[in-house]
């Protein structure tokens, strides 16, 4: 990231990048790091924003994590491609997850607007480390 306003920076890259994927009958999705909901859109963007945020699950062995990557504060790093982004690590404790996202975001003012959302991708990404019963049957 440069010196740019966030509005030029999204003029710059909203007609295509190397992360777009379009398709035919849906909405435009990015595949960008630090994009909440990877649909390209300018409250969205990891590019076009100077404040990135996103939420991943990564998977390492056995061990499933739940991973939040925000921009570096630090103007040093932004104009470093490689330590642009943070990453940090959701604990999976439903309780102390939603906590630690709400001391992340809304009480240090980091995109507030996008702490809902964010609130349900984490509920989602939880979600998806449940492992189906052995017993239960689908479709009755």
């Amino acid at each position: 990231m440069s010196n740019a306003s966030s509005d030029l920076l999204w003029e710059c890259v909203r007609k295509g990048h190397s992360f777009m994927r379009k398709s035919r009958d849906l909405p435009t999705m990015s595949a960008e790091p630090g994009n909440l909901l990877s649909l390209h859109k300018p409250a969205f963007s990891g590019i076009g924003n100077t404040k990135a945020l996103g939420l991943s699950s990564k998977k390492t062995g056995k061990k499933e994590t739940i991973l939040l990557t925000q921009s570096t504060p630090k103007k040093v790093r932004k104009l470093r491609p490689k330590s642009l982004l943070l990453t940090t690590g959701i604990k999976k404790n439903k309780k102390k997850g939603l906590a630690q996202l709400d001391k992340m975001m809304g009480v240090a003012y980091y995109r507030p607007d996008l702490l809902e959302l964010a609130k349900t991708k984490y509920a989602r990404i939880r979600m998806s480390f449940k492992k189906p019963r052995k017993g239960a049957t689908k479709g009755k």
